[in-house]
């Protein structure tokens, strides 16, 4: 019989480590999937000393053409199943839209759009027919408005919202449930490997990885949106009242990089 896993992508580090540790103290088995080997057979030696459940690395590039494919083909080989999906690989760029490598910005789209999407559609089947299961989409606060100079990225993360409320509804009666999980600023490699300046930000908008991760996990099951922390909820509703080219004037002023 095969074994029953969580499958964390993007797990080698952040939000999608600190999901992989939280999922598995509940005493579920974890597959945790990312580029960097080392990081994810740390993790998994760590995991599975501490949480006594199995943990298996699966290092895949999954931007790589047919990558997801390969993953699903890997699950099966290894006897595993995938009972709860979490959709977290993911990167932003920053900086002018027309100034941007085109390549890259269609990496962005690949990965935070493309993989989410196709890893969905492979893995729910069988969810549904086992009649139980979850999927939980990391988006982010970018998902509720414009984000000039970062327009890929947040126009990605309103995909992942629009997405996971639709499957929310159209897998209500399978015993699946959806969550969408909108983090606001989280302190991880993402604002580094982005080159968001976020020096100016108070100490009390951060929230921690282990924080968001903690309440995702406490959240599936109880409807199709998180977002996390009381204050960026009260902002996710207050930017619904303000007018959308207002807002991202806004955005994009506080995203401007110094050079632009």
């Amino acid at each position: 019989m095969p074994q029953d896993v969580a499958l964390v992508t993007g797990a080698s580090s952040g939000i999608g480590a600190a999901l992989a540790r939280r999922i598995a103290r509940e005493g579920r088995n974890v597959a945790l999937v990312a580029r960097r080997a080392d990081k994810l057979e740390e993790l998994a030696r760590e995991i599975e000393r501490d949480a006594k459940v199995s943990a298996h690395a699966i290092t895949s590039d999954l931007i790589a053409p047919g990558a997801p494919a390969e993953l699903v083909a890997e699950v099966e080989r290894r006897g595993l199943a995938v009972d709860w999906l979490v959709n977290n690989a993911g990167f932003g760029t920053v900086g002018r839209f027309d100034t941007l490598p085109i390549e890259r910005e269609l990496e962005e789209l690949r990965l935070n759009v493309g993989v989410l999407m196709e890893l969905t559609r492979r893995f729910v089947p069988d969810m549904t027919q086992r009649r139980r299961g979850a999927v939980v989409n990391v988006a982010s606060m970018a998902a509720f408005a414009p984000g000039p100079y970062m327009a890929t990225y947040c126009a990605t993360k309103a995909f992942v919202l629009s997405f996971s409320e639709s499957i929310a509804v159209e897998l209500k009666e399978t015993g699946v449930h959806v969550l969408c999980v909108c983090p606001g600023f989280t302190r991880t490699e993402f604002q580094q490997r982005a080159h968001v300046n976020t020096s100016a930000l108070p100490s009390f908008v951060w929230m921690s990885a282990e924080d968001v991760a903690d309440q995702a996990v406490r959240a599936v099951g109880r409807g199709p949106v998180l977002v996390n922390g009381r204050m960026n909820s009260l902002t996710s509703t207050a930017v619904r009242l303000v007018p959308r080219g207002l807002l991202a004037r806004a955005v994009g002023g506080f995203l401007k990089p110094k050079a632009a």
